[in-house]
């Protein structure tokens, strides 16, 4: 019994080692055929995604033509348009011409009928009883024989004012000798050479040109006035006759010198008339209606920057700055300089602290912090490895960065157009010409700054692609973000301090965990990403700007994208160029953005927000679009209580804009090179009474400016 327990148990073991070994065999088989499949479902999938990019490669590039062919079609309609205007309108003006014309002419001929009259009635009025009818025509062709010295021609120059209904005595004509009676047919033979000859330069200038500028008829006075004085300056018994047909066409010479005059004197009123226009002009404000529109006029007095041509009472001039005021508005803003901080290169970037107290600014190679009260320095902050790591980077891409047209380059001798990316920095070096080395590749710029919202640390984002976050009591990097790939051009941080976000050449925006140094979610569009900004408050959206000419919104959390505004809306009120700025006014509902177009947008996003009602105006919509600037501009915005907005610009200026009315207040001209960055500060670090913005620029200087409210004149 014991030995078939055994035998039993013995082949029990067998089978379960045998299954056991067959489990093993089964399971190495299946863990090989594991391998090699996934070896080919990777190699598939990295190639269906290598498709995929392609693809979208493809897409991009075809979407970019488009976009050119489109604007080149926009622009051959817009030169036909403007051609068909030209047309009708030249085709307006020679219709009214015609008109004119043909108006002209009916009133000459008005005329000529009434001085035909006049001759008629005045021929009719001489004497018949003296004038025989039968010497008629036998003492015709002695008539021209007769003296032009004869004492006969007096009764003819006398009896000239009955022409024009003079009054002069009758009894001249019975005075007549006797060879007075053969010289009447000469009298009718000078009125009819007077009707030929006197008519035209009697209605030549006045009739017409009173008609045309008054619009009303001429009266008769105006066609026989000069002729009553004709024939007192030629009652001379020494003057020949044919000096008095000169006198008469002296007198018609008179006739249109006289009414010359006098149609100058009726356009010289509206001449003076039109004097208050012009100065209407220049105290042009932006209609209501016209706020959100795009092609509107550039106020006057920003056309000349020219300070020795304005006014004292409009003017605010130093050796370090000047001011202009806009001469429609009453003078409300004050602006002071507080202080200028000198730097080795193009200034790229400032930055306030939450609480204003400091300062950070970005140029090669290094990042400065700055006490704002008294503008001493407080840290440099420079990673000395940054240098040659970017070129290294730079060696090893030079074929990628030449050759893709779509992404943002790292030399200082880029210009800018829309589908190249030159950065604000760029912008400056190229306009000043600065070339701090030997090689380009010896530059590292900070493209953007930003403080935590505790003023703890600072962030930095520079052309090696990388994210570094400083401590900056510590003069340390605590962590570096690794990931975009190409330079980074915008970081701003979330309220809550645990996250930040940044724009990079690479068309991607990421938003970055800074718990574990991860990228939490990336946001891919059509082209490079130039600027960056998270709202206020609860940091629910991120803004975006980009060469594309759009403005993007996204929701922070899902990175669904809530707005995309652009040209592309119904009324057409978008960016036409580049977007190198956006900034959230402070109460979240509203973003405003800078561009190469030389304009400034404020844009509605109070429905995206659920606060809208029905007397709100669609969320996405512009509202006001500021237009005063004449070059590009490069950075935004807004004061504390989003009364002002500010932009800085190539032109080299900084213009204060009344946020509700789309007016600019002045312009400060504070820079000798282009105004690339614009910050305003948080809370008061100079007391109550002075607000506190400051501007970084290409000629190699940041400056704190302090501005306060002043009571209007």
């Amino acid at each position: 019994m014991t030995a078939s327990v055994s035998n039993t148990q013995n082949k029990l073991n067998e089978l379960l080692d045998a299954i056991r070994q067959e489990f093993l065999q089964v399971s190495q088989e299946a863990n090989t055929y594991r391998l090699q499949n996934q070896k080919d479902y990777d190699f598939k999938m990295n190639q269906q995604l290598a498709e995929m990019q392609q693809i979208r490669n493809t897409v991009y590039e075809l979407e970019l033509t488009h976009r050119k062919m489109k604007d080149a079609y926009e622009e051959e309609i817009k030169h036909l348009k403007l051609g068909l205007e030209q047309r009708d309108h030249q085709i307006a003006s020679l219709t009214v011409q015609q008109q004119q014309q043909q108006q002209q002419q009916q009133q000459v001929q008005q005329h000529l009928q009434q001085q035909q009259q006049q001759l008629a009635a005045a021929s009719a009025s001489v004497p018949v009883a003296q004038q025989p009818p039968a010497t008629t025509s036998a003492t015709a062709t002695p008539a021209a024989n007769t003296t032009t010295g004869s004492p006969s021609a007096f009764p003819v120059q006398a009896s000239r004012p009955n022409l024009v209904g003079s009054q002069l005595p009758t009894t001249t004509l019975p005075v007549v000798s006797s060879n007075a009676q053969q010289q009447l047919p000469q009298q009718q033979l000078q009125q009819q050479q007077l009707q030929q000859q006197q008519p035209p330069p009697q209605v030549s200038v006045a009739p017409l040109s009173n008609t045309a500028i008054n619009g009303s008829p001429t009266s008769k006075e105006t066609t026989t006035l000069p002729s009553v004085k004709a024939p007192e300056s030629t009652l001379k018994e020494t003057e020949p006759e044919n000096n008095n047909t000169s006198k008469i066409n002296d007198t018609g010479s008179a006739t249109t010198a006289t009414t010359t005059t006098a149609t100058e004197t009726e356009i010289k009123p509206k001449e003076e008339d039109a004097t208050p226009a012009s100065l209407h002009q220049d105290h042009y404000l932006v209609p209501y209606n016209q706020r959100a529109n795009h092609s509107k006029p550039i106020p006057p007095f920003l056309l000349d920057l020219d300070s020795q041509s304005v006014p004292d009472a409009l003017k605010k001039q130093t050796n370090d700055y000047y001011i202009l005021y806009n001469p429609a508005l009453p003078r409300e803003i004050d602006v002071e300089l507080h202080k200028s901080l000198d730097h080795t290169s193009v200034v790229c970037c400032v930055k306030f602290s939450n609480d204003g107290e400091y300062l950070a600014t970005g140029c090669n190679k290094t990042t400065q912090v700055y006490r704002v009260s008294d503008g001493s320095l407080v840290a440099r902050l420079s990673d000395d490895s940054a240098a040659n790591n970017h070129r290294n980077s730079i060696t090893e891409n030079n074929t990628t960065t030449s050759t893709d047209n779509n992404t943002m380059t790292t030399t200082t001798t880029t210009t800018i157009t829309t589908t190249a990316m030159t950065s604000a920095a760029e912008l400056a070096k190229d306009v000043e010409n600065l070339n701090t080395s030997s090689s380009p590749s010896s530059d590292l710029y900070i493209r953007s700054v930003c403080f935590s919202p505790d003023g703890k640390f600072l962030a930095t984002g520079a052309e090696d692609r990388l994210i570094r976050i400083w401590d900056i009591e510590n003069r340390k990097i605590v962590m570096i973000l690794q990931g975009h790939e190409q330079d980074i051009y915008s970081l701003d941080y979330f309220p809550s301090g645990d996250k930040l976000v940044s724009g990079s050449g690479d068309r991607t925006v990421r938003i970055w965990d800074l718990r574990t140094g991860q990228c939490s979610l990336t946001l891919s569009i059509e082209d490079g990403v130039t600027t960056v900004a998270v709202s206020p408050g609860d940091g629910k959206y991120i803004a975006a700007g980009s060469l594309d000419r759009a403005v993007r919104v996204w929701d922070s959390e899902t990175g669904f994208l809530v707005e995309r505004l652009d040209s592309e809306n119904e009324s057409g009120t978008g960016h036409k160029d580049s977007v190198y700025s956006v900034v959230f006014t402070r109460d979240g509902q509203s973003v405003v953005s800078g561009s190469l177009d030389r304009s400034v947008k404020l844009w509605n996003l109070q429905n995206a927000n659920n606060k809208s009602d029905s007397k709100t105006p669609n969320s996405g919509t512009c509202e006001v679009t500021y237009i005063g600037h004449k070059d590009f501009v490069l950075s935004v915005a807004t004061t504390q209580n989003d009364e002002y907005i500010l932009s800085g610009s190539k032109d080299r200026g900084v213009l204060f804009w009344d946020k509700k009315s789309g007016n600019p207040l002045l312009m400060l001209q504070g820079h000798r090179n282009s105004v690339i960055s614009v910050a305003v500060a948080n809370g008061s670090p100079l007391g109550p009474e002075y607000n506190v913005f400051a501007t970084g620029s290409g000629d190699c200087k940041a400056r704190i400016w302090k501005y306060k409210k002043i009571a209007p004149n």
